[in-house]
C-alpha cells in the first residue's frame, strides 16, 4: 500500500492540470476548423497526452532521486520534487516501471492514429515528427536538456505548447493552421516561466549534480528579464489578434490574468532567489498560466 501511495505522490497529480487545459485549447481550435470533431478521438488524445505528462513527472522523480538531488533540494509546494522517493526509496523501481508504462501507453495511442486513423501521408509524417520530438523531450529533459540553458528554458513550453496543442489539433481537425501555431505560443511562454522560477530555490543544489539551466548559466537578473518578457508576450499576441479581428471579442477575457502576471514579475524582481519564501507568488504564477490558456479556450468555444 505504501508503494502505491509513493507512486501517486511521485506522479504529482496536482500539476496534471496543465494537460487538460492545453487540450481544451486544442479542442477549441480544432472545433473552429472542423464542426464534427470526434469525441472518441478526443478521448484517445487526452489519454495519450496525460500518459506523456505522467511519464515526464515519474521520470523526473526517479532520476532526481538517483542523482541525489532530492536529498539536498529546497522543497516547496511548487518546486524541489514531491519528496516521495526520499521517504520511500524502496519504491524507486516501481516509479521507473510506471514511467515506462506511461510511455508505452503514449506510444500505443500515437500508433493508433499513425496506422489506424484515416490520415493523409503528410499528416502521418507530421504526427510522427511531433510524437518523436515529444518522446525525446520526455526521456532527455532531466539528464540532458538541463545541461543546456536555452534548451532547458524552452523545453516545458515546447512539450505542452508547441507540440501538444498543434499535435492534438492535427489529430482532431486534420491540419495545423498558422493561427494554431501562433496561439500555441500562449501556453508556450507561460509554461516556460513555470519551470524557470521554480528553479530559483534550487540553484546551488542543481549545480552540485551537474545541471546548467538558464538561472545558473545567466544569473537571476537575466532570468527575471526573460520571465517578464515571457509573461508579457502572450498578452501582446492576444491583444494583436483581437484588435485585428482574428479572435472573437470574447477573447478579451483571456487578458484578465495580465495584472496578476505583472504582480508576479514585480515581486520576482524584488525577491529574486528568495521567491520560495513567498510561495503565494509561485501559486499566482501557476494561476496565471492556467487561467490565460483556459479563458482563451473557453472564449473560442463559446464565441
Amino acid at each position: 500500500m505504501m508503494a502505491f501511495q509513493t507512486l501517486f505522490k511521485a506522479a504529482r497529480l496536482p500539476f496534471l492540470a496543465l494537460t487538460p487545459v492545453c487540450l481544451l485549447l486544442a479542442y477549441a481550435l480544432a472545433s473552429r476548423q472542423k464542426t464534427d470533431v470526434s469525441l472518441l478521438d478526443t478521448g484517445l488524445v487526452f489519454i495519450g497526452a496525460l500518459a506523456a505528462h505522467l511519464a515526464v513527472n515519474l521520470f523526473n522523480e526517479y532520476q532526481d532521486f538517483r542523482s541525489g538531488l532530492d536529498l539536498i533540494t529546497h522543497r516547496t509546494p511548487f518546486s524541489g520534487g514531491s519528496g516521495a522517493l526520499p521517504g520511500d526509496p524502496q519504491s524507486a523501481p516501481l516509479v521507473l516501471k510506471a514511467s515506462y508504462v506511461c510511455l508505452l501507453l503514449m506510444c500505443l495511442v500515437g500508433g493508433y492514429f499513425l496506422f489506424q486513423a484515416p490520415l493523409q501521408v503528410h499528416t502521418r509524417l507530421m504526427l510522427f515528427i511531433i510524437g518523436l520530438t515529444g518522446l525525446g523531450v520526455i526521456v532527455s529533459y532531466t539528464r540532458i536538456l538541463n545541461r543546456f540553458p536555452w534548451l532547458c528554458l524552452i523545453a516545458p513550453g515546447l512539450g505542452f505548447g508547441l507540440l501538444m496543442v498543434p499535435g492534438a489539433v492535427l489529430l482532431l481537425a486534420g491540419e495545423i493552421t498558422i493561427q494554431t501555431l501562433l496561439l500555441s505560443l500562449v501556453p508556450f511562454f507561460h509554461i516556460n516561466n513555470l519551470l524557470l522560477i521554480n528553479q530559483y530555490p534550487d540553484i546551488e543544489a542543481d549545480k552540485s549534480v551537474g545541471r546548467n539551466h538558464f538561472a545558473i548559466a545567466y544569473g537571476i537578473t537575466s532570468s527575471n528579464r526573460v520571465f517578464a518578457i515571457f509573461m508579457l508576450l502572450p498578452f501582446l499576441l492576444l491583444g494583436l489578434f483581437i484588435s485585428a479581428g482574428l479572435l472573437p471579442l470574447l477573447s478579451t477575457i483571456a487578458l484578465l490574468p495580465l495584472l496578476p502576471g505583472l504582480v508576479v514579475a514585480v515581486k520576482l524582481a524584488r525577491l529574486r532567489e528568495n521567491i520560495a519564501d513567498s510561495p503565494q507568488y509561485l501559486a499566482l504564477n501557476v494561476a496565471v498560466t492556467l487561467a490565460t490558456t483556459l479563458l482563451l479556450a473557453l472564449s473560442l468555444l463559446f464565441a
